[in-house]
């Protein structure tokens, strides 16, 4: 498929070459009748590859299901002590004493969030300092933050990082950074 469209383009920018050089409009109108056949011809294709995927799909879930219930105990038979579920149960915030102020460790390796004094959350909400944001991470950093190191930045106004929903990382912790240097300027 992807062949016979190379061919029906490079047909087209020979007649348009060729509408070009003789001045003659036929030719170019022919070109763009190939063009867009050739356009047709792609949208076909992707919505015949679309149609496909989306019917194997359920056979690929259903092969997945499948051996999940194998491994099901027979009636009478007792389940394996490897093949019983375990709950691993994690202390809730604050349950550790004064672990409290140590980072959250997050799952995506995104350090946790800094537990901002209300004073200093109100200073560095009227200031446009500019702090450093990650795409698809939720937190903002001061640009000496240890946990950027490689990763590519995209500078915010601490106030604008705020409105979208960005808060402030427990490393670097830029709220108290940034409203202690600013108390020391006032």
């Amino acid at each position: 498929m992807l062949f016979i469209v190379l061919v029906l383009v490079l047909a087209a920018l020979g007649l348009l070459v060729a509408a070009l050089i003789t001045a003659n409009s036929l030719w170019a109108w022919i070109s763009i009748g190939l063009s867009v056949v050739a356009g047709l011809l792609l949208l076909f294709d992707l919505l015949r590859r679309r149609k496909k995927r989306a019917a194997e799909a359920p056979a690929e879930e259903a092969a997945e299901e499948a051996p999940a219930e194998e491994d099901e105990p027979a009636e009478g038979e007792e389940k394996k002590p490897e093949d019983v579920e375990q709950t691993v149960l994690m202390p809730a915030a604050g349950e550790l004493g004064d672990a409290e102020d140590t980072p959250e460790p997050q799952q995506n390796g995104d350090p946790g969030e800094e537990k901002s004094d209300p004073a200093d959350v109100a200073v560095v909400s009227e200031l446009e300092i500019e702090v450093v944001v990650v795409d698809e991470y939720p937190r903002y950093h001061v640009t000496s933050c240890e946990w950027l190191e490689t990763r590519d930045t995209i500078p915010l106004g601490i106030g604008e990082a705020r409105q979208l929903g960005f808060t402030p990382c427990a490393l670097c912790t830029p709220d108290a950074e940034i409203a202690g240097k600013h108390r020391e300027k006032g």
